[in-house]
């Protein structure tokens, strides 16, 4: 390696992606491609990055199997910061396993931070747990540099997050903010203070008896861990008691129901209100009468082991086994649209493709909420046809952490 690309090399170690252009700006081979294509990309040109990165792998081939595996990683850490998620995982993890075996430990990290970051992006959190598992961040016979430890704490943190599991995401965030200290990159402080004020920001909203107030992320798990509670979701659409989670995120009727019960609680509501709040009309008849009846029907037999629903002469009332109170657990922004605007309040670009994979949705379904919320000024469209993307204004004050998407129940 020459002098230029070795102090390129270091300059975008300390991330000055400017210092690392000015040396190799004006190379064409294998090594200086890649550091222009990892220099654009810590500027935010990621198409341009991307491009680098790939004529550098072709460049290098397949008689310098760990160079080419570098290319690979890189670029799929600039597919992540442009939110393509449906990218090629298998390349990714080849390519980790290459590097693994060739003794490059920071960067088969690297590699597993990558995979994992867009795993909890997707909602894959057992997978991202996974794939996060075993990772050297503190060995110091490893010697990874501190921007690295410090990039592999923020993932687990954030994993520790999505999962409620606040002491553990403190943790994180020490060992993230000291790395990101003894790496000296300001990116990184300022990733790492951001993270820490969620801590602190309202996440949700508790409704019982009659009384709101606002809560952070540590009283929601406190909330859900509650042994005296029985608790409606309205984040994650789903009932907790206990130990016991019963999700309806698919029968929304159902939870419908159960959470205009459990607004009520402990009195009941009238049979209008229901038939108006679930079924979305008016003028009810007795079809939407005899709807309700079957509805509250299959309400009971879900929730027979945590409570019943008793008939009452104007309505229906709530009735937890055990002496439980009953406790809405609401968003801080309410709308059907609300784990759409927690994706793209990140600031980044985002494809309906990618919006879709990361929701579990149709792109159908996808774009006409995107139109809803744009007519409404809250999202914006860059770009045209296959190159769109949208974007909305990062959300202040509050932290969507519990409207993210998720494949698991809070555990």
């Amino acid at each position: 390696m020459d002098s230029l690309i070795s102090a390129a090399a270091r300059a975008l170690a300390a991330g000055d992606a400017l210092a690392a252009l000015q040396r190799v700006a004006l190379r064409d081979d294998p090594p200086a491609l890649a550091l222009r294509g990892i220099a654009m990309a810590q500027l935010g040109e990621h198409p341009r990055a991307r491009d680098l990165l790939r004529r550098a792998a072709r460049g290098f081939g397949t008689h310098e199997p760990v160079a080419r595996a570098r290319c690979v990683v890189a670029e799929a850490e600039v597919a992540l910061a442009q939110r393509d998620l449906g990218g090629r995982a298998q390349a990714l993890m080849s390519a980790g396993a290459t590097l693994q075996a060739h003794g490059d430990i920071a960067n088969a990290l690297q590699a597993r931070l990558v995979a994992a970051r867009t795993l909890i992006l997707l909602g894959k959190l057992d997978e991202a747990s996974a794939a996060l598992a075993g990772a050297p961040t503190t060995d110091a016979t490893t010697r990874l540099p501190p921007s690295l430890v410090a990039v592999a704490e923020l993932a687990a943190a954030e994993l520790a997050l999505r999962s409620l599991h606040i002491g553990a995401a403190r943790t994180a965030l020490q060992r993230a903010q000291q790395a990101a200290a003894q790496s000296g990159v300001p990116a990184l402080l300022t990733e790492v203070a951001q993270a820490h004020a969620l801590l602190e920001q309202p996440a949700a909203r508790c409704l019982a008896n009659g009384a709101e107030h606002t809560l952070r992320l540590d009283d929601v798990a406190a909330l859900l861990a509650s042994s005296t509670l029985w608790v409606v979701d309205a984040c994650r659409h789903g009932v907790r008691a206990g130990e016991v989670w019963h999700p309806l995120a698919r029968r929304p009727v159902l939870f419908a129901l159960v959470r205009a019960l459990a607004t009520a609680w402990p009195g009941d509501v009238d049979r209008e209100a229901l038939i108006a709040n679930v079924f979305r009309t008016r003028h009810p008849d007795e079809t939407h009468r005899a709807r309700l009846r079957v509805e509250i029907g299959r309400l009971r037999a879900l929730i027979a082991p945590l409570a019943g629903v008793e008939a009452t002469p104007r309505g229906f009332v709530l009735r937890p086994h055990g002496g439980r109170t009953v406790a809405v657990l609401a968003p801080p922004v309410e709308g059907e649209q609300g784990a759409l605007v927690a994706l793209l309040a990140d600031g980044a670009a985002w494809s309906t493709s990618a919006l879709a994979l990361a929701l579990g949705d149709s792109q159908r379904t996808v774009q006409r909420a995107l139109a809803e919320l744009e007519a409404t000024g809250r999202v914006r469209a860059i770009g045209q046809a296959r190159a769109r993307r949208w974007l909305a204004a990062p959300l202040v004050g509050f932290t969507t952490i519990l409207l993210l998407p998720t494949a698991q129940p809070i555990a």
